[in-house]
């Protein structure tokens, strides 16, 4: 086929699970699938990063596995640990019974997210969400499981790759990743949307909106994304604003709806505010 006609397939089935996807999506995505390299994805937090990875495994039939990284994490809460209590109380049952068990085996294991998508036998895709958060030996453990396509547990042996596991990376750039890291995978920016595109979105996940609301609510969201604020808003707090007011019957945006649903978008008050002085100062898109 085409590379071409596929990409345009790959857009197609993003959008029936309601994604929409730019060119250079649809290019790493397809190149993802036929070179079978793992992608990296930055852009500011709530531009879609996750969201795209839920969406491939959704839109393509894979399992869907996921890490979330933060602050400390560890081998054992990314592979799996032993499961001490069993391996405890089956050590006892072994005393009084004088039957011994080996309890170093795999049923004493709990499997955590990288080893359950290693060994699952069905397609597969795993996110590794916000790796940044993660310290530098971490990174170099999945960049070494991912490249060499195994993991060594000890006391329990060694687990190969058993599917074409599809693999995504995100990251904020809280700190810089590891130039290993970047060398391996395909690399994509997601920024926030243009206007089109933004209205495009919210009329995917809400059809019976009002397409002059719509308008008028990424207009307002693209304007406070100027201002000085802590945390912009993120593509679902435009769709989630939308709904609110679509629930409130309202089906334009004034002064006072503006005031009084804000807080659907804005969950802090130095932001809060700060939209407030662009609707009663700035903006000419609110009456």
């Amino acid at each position: 086929m085409d590379p071409y006609d596929e990409m345009e397939k790959i857009r197609e089935s993003l959008r029936r699970e309601g994604y929409i996807a730019d060119d250079d999506i649809l290019v790493v995505i397809f190149l993802a699938f036929n070179l079978k390299k793992p992608v990296l994805v930055e852009g500011p937090p709530g531009t879609g990063k996750t969201e795209l990875a839920k969406k491939v495994a959704s839109a393509f039939g894979l399992d869907f596995f996921r890490i979330q990284c933060y602050e400390g994490i560890t081998f054992e809460q990314i592979v799996g640990e032993w499961n001490y209590q069993k391996q405890l109380l089956t050590l006892e049952k072994a005393r009084i019974t004088g039957v011994d068990e080996d309890v170093f085996k795999e049923d004493f294991f709990i499997k955590r997210p990288l080893l359950s998508a290693f060994i699952n036998d069905r397609p597969s895709l795993i996110l590794i969400d916000e790796i940044d958060k993660a310290d530098e030996e971490v990174e170099s453990f999945l960049l070494q499981a991912l490249g060499e396509k195994q993991i060594t547990v000890n006391d329990l042996g060694t687990f190969d790759l058993k599917n074409d596991l599809m693999v995504f990376l995100t990251s904020n750039s809280q700190r810089n990743l590891l130039d290993e890291t970047r060398d391996r995978c395909l690399y994509l920016y997601i920024d926030y949307p243009s206007p089109e595109k933004e209205m495009e979105i919210v009329k995917s996940q809400v059809p019976s909106a009002p397409p002059k609301l719509i308008k008028e609510v990424v207009e307002v969201i693209h304007e406070i994304r100027k201002l000085d604020v802590m945390k912009k808003p993120s593509i679902r707090a435009t769709v989630d604003w939308v709904k609110t007011l679509m629930v409130l019957g309202i089906e334009k945006i004034n002064r006072k709806t503006f005031e009084d649903t804000i807080g659907v978008v804005f969950k802090n008050q130095h932001d809060k505010k700060k939209a407030m002085d662009l609707n009663l100062h700035e903006s000419d898109k609110i009456a």
